[in-house]
């Protein structure tokens, strides 16, 4: 699998929160008004678009992305894609990569919250009102969604072509009716746990951390540039839910030469605030987890050596100095 590179110019969401758009995780495109050259699948693809010269197939230019015939009628064509997960949308990446006469000039999106696929009387609520698309180009937009949603009809004005869809969120998990004597992922982004704020992550995501099943290269995973100076690297992580640690998870996982030589776990139950002045007040939260000798490409897993807390709300976790690490798992009770 291919990791994408990072993009400067992305905004905070991207970094931050689940792409729920992620057929890995379950989505799925379920219904087009039209995908005569290119599969409405295509456009969920994980990867990165490419675009092969001279490539062609049965209906004409093979590009990599969804893609509809030239409409000659009135109307517009639409996709409907099924998200991963039960979600609030935060924002979403409309990508027009390496199409450029054949890309369509507008897109809206529209949510709706239903048990299962979308029916006729469905109710849809718009999520982002019509913008205008330029070709081969990421256009990022935020989604005031205030409330859950299971899938998204993406509308294109009139037809065209998209290379990627990306809708990032965070799950929403019926948490009253989990056990309480169940251990759970608290920091997992399936459950809904997601990155606050990080100090670096030039090679890699630190939200690549949260991600399930284990690393697929040394690209999907947390990793810094290397550090030149005193201190050491740290990111903060808001908890799917409240609850009381007692299993840590730690994997370096294809991480050799740049594993971290300790790491160490901070934690508290946050009141108030902002999610800005967690950055500051992160330094002085206590000991969740004190400094661990870590090795390379290895699973470290934890328990007697866990501070008792509490429930808490949010850990800062730190490697010391710098380097990468491929998944951070929380196991906790619900507080």
């Amino acid at each position: 699998m291919a990791i994408p590179a990072l993009d400067p110019n992305a905004p905070e969401f991207t970094r931050r929160f689940l792409n729920l758009a992620d057929p890995r995780l379950g989505a799925k495109a379920i219904h087009s008004s039209d995908d005569f050259f290119g599969p409405m699948d295509r456009m969920l693809n994980p990867e990165p678009a490419v675009f092969i010269p001279g490539k062609y197939d049965d209906h004409g230019k093979w590009m990599d992305g969804w893609e509809t015939r030239r409409k000659r009628t009135n109307g517009h064509d639409f996709c409907v894609v099924k998200l991963a997960r039960r979600g609030v949308l935060h924002g979403v990446d409309i990508d027009t990569s390496h199409f450029t006469g054949n890309f369509p000039p507008a897109a809206s999106i529209e949510a709706c919250d239903c048990a299962g696929d979308p029916t006729d009387s469905t109710r849809w609520t718009e999520v982002l009102a019509s913008v205008n698309l330029q070709g081969n180009s990421h256009h990022y937009h935020e989604l005031a969604a205030d409330q859950p949603y299971t899938h998204v009809r993406v509308h294109i004005y009139p037809d065209g072509g998209i290379a990627r869809l990306r809708l990032y969120g965070l799950a929403q998990l019926d948490w009253a009716s989990m056990s309480r004597s169940e251990l759970v992922d608290l920091a997992s982004a399936e459950n809904g746990g997601y990155i606050v704020a990080t100090n670096n992550q030039h090679f890699g995501l630190a939200a690549n951390m949260l991600m399930p099943g284990r690393g697929a290269n040394m690209g999907d995973g947390w990793e810094t540039r290397r550090r030149r100076e005193p201190g050491n690297d740290w990111c903060v992580i808001a908890l799917a839910h409240p609850g009381t640690i007692e299993k840590i998870e730690v994997d370096t996982c294809h991480f050799k030469g740049n594993y971290p030589d300790r790491c160490s776990i901070q934690a508290a139950h946050v009141l108030g605030g902002t999610e800005t002045s967690l950055i500051t007040q992160s330094m002085f939260w206590a000991p969740l987890l004190s400094e661990q000798k870590l090795k390379m490409h290895h699973q470290h897993y934890f328990d007697q050596e866990i501070v008792k807390l509490g429930p808490v709300t949010h850990v800062r976790y730190n490697m010391h100095p710098d380097g990468g690490t491929s998944r951070l798992r929380l196991w906790g009770r619900l507080g």
